[in-house]
């Protein structure tokens, strides 16, 4: 890992405010650190105090956030802002990294496009996991049927280094 330049912090700030919304680029305040490409010299993995807030797509440049991440930007990124609820009845079987259903949808930002980067979370607003969206915002409320979200990462999964997320 090594300090970011000043040209990183304000792409990462810019980006995480582009994607999340103002507020977000508040999740980089502390000790920012940051892994390279190898191949492209491009930023790869954006920690902050030692934990992976997550990663930079190498296709796109978006932003994907780990569990934690996505729990650091709810601090500081108003509700329903890039946001799918879900009961939490179903909240238990998405965070074993289960698909999100339109039918399971009960509130969601609707500013959420296809392909948009977002955080499910229960009733509570305690993150359940992290994901794709399927379908828009609109589409996850008034469809009865068909994905809405393909997740990630559920908060029961673990974080891949034998830790849970909570």
């Amino acid at each position: 890992m090594e300090e970011p330049k000043l040209a990183d912090i304000e792409m990462l700030r810019g980006l995480l405010a582009y994607q999340f919304g103002r507020g977000a680029e508040k999740i980089l305040e502390g000790e920012l650190r940051i892994k390279r490409s190898k191949a492209t010299g491009r930023v790869r993995e954006v920690y902050v105090d030692g934990v992976l807030l997550g990663t930079i797509r190498a296709s796109d440049g978006f932003f994907i956030p780990s569990l934690r991440g996505a729990v650091k930007l709810l601090e500081h990124v108003p509700y329903p802002r890039r946001r799918v609820v879900v009961p939490h009845e179903v909240a238990a079987h998405v965070a074993r990294g289960r698909t999100v259903f339109c039918k399971h949808v009960v509130d969601v930002d609707l500013e959420i496009r296809p392909g948009d980067e977002v955080v499910v979370v229960d009733e509570d607003d305690r993150v359940v996991a992290v994901g794709k969206a399927v379908v828009s915002g609109i589409e996850m409320l008034t469809k009865s049927s068909g994905k809405a979200v393909k997740v990630r990462r559920g908060s029961r999964q673990g974080l891949g280094n034998g830790h849970k997320a909570d």
